[in-house]
């Protein structure tokens, strides 16, 4: 498929660009609907397994879906209890979407590219790029979310006004020539969760495209490299498993991480 296109930097370029829909005049704002689709389309079918499942669930032996949905629950609830002392029941349910749905969006690295993008190209889709956490607005997103719900539980747990105190106090203490030390510091420490936990996660997973578009390139390199491609891709897409899991796993642990950080009383 690389070899159909004018340069390898001409085939590179077509698999990383979006399908794009301007949202203002003059294009200036525009919304990634192949990142958008993708990932409404694997929420609602991950969650939507999950939903069956348990709707269906017996206290009998269980059947093999039932059975590899509780050993994720298990596994998820027993990370959750080594890091998160508080009271809430929220913060298991919030660790397993997490986990979910980001090893899913990370999974869809596994689809023949070149493959996938001709079926697309037949239908009429110049562009599509398949994986949403390459894309940089999924992953910031997700780690938003979860910014959003430890300030939410900051304020649920410390009140409003002794989030602020906090804000102001800690630290290095509570007299008030120290009030603008601690707040630079804290909305450093702030700052930095959202852009670490989006930019990990997208990084790795970027990467591991491009990786993948490199080792399709070698294969129209010149007759005879066809195996060796092969050979590499199969060798990358075994490894790639345990990227796409653990950085899954990873998201989920900084989640409940910051979650339970939010519940600490400095």
């Amino acid at each position: 498929m690389a070899a159909s296109y004018e340069s390898p930097t001409d085939y590179i370029q077509h698999h990383l660009t979006f399908l794009t829909h301007p949202v203002s005049e003059g294009g200036f704002w525009t919304v990634n609907l192949d990142t958008l689709l993708t990932t409404i389309f694997l929420g609602a079918l991950s969650f939507g397994f999950l939903w069956l499942v348990t709707r269906k669930a017996t206290a009998g032996v269980p059947s093999r879906k039932q059975a590899f949905v509780e050993l994720a629950i298990d596994f998820v609830q027993t990370q959750v209890k080594d890091i998160y002392t508080g009271s809430s029941k929220m913060i298991a349910p919030i660790a397993l979407t997490t986990f979910v749905l980001v090893l899913l969006l990370n999974a869809m690295d596994f689809l023949p590219v070149d493959i996938v993008t001709w079926i697309l190209h037949a239908i009429g889709f110049e562009h599509y790029r398949f994986v949403p956490t390459a894309d940089v607005n999924t992953t910031f997103a997700l780690a938003l979310s979860v910014f959003g719900m430890m300030i939410f539980y900051s304020i649920k747990v410390k009140g409003l006004g002794g989030w602020i105190h906090e804000l102001f106090t800690a630290p290095f203490g509570k007299n008030i020539l120290l009030w603008p030390f601690n707040l630079l510091f804290n909305a450093i420490e702030y700052l930095s969760k959202p852009l670490s936990h989006s930019l990990r996660l997208y990084g790795n997973m970027y990467a591991g495209e491009i990786i993948f578009l490199l080792i399709a390139m070698l294969a129209s390199a010149a007759i005879g490299w066809a195996p060796l491609a092969t050979l590499l891709n199969l060798g990358w897409a075994i490894f790639h498993i345990l990227i796409v899991v653990l950085q899954a796993y990873i998201f989920m642990m900084l989640t409940v991480v910051y979650i339970a950080m939010a519940h600490e009383h400095h």
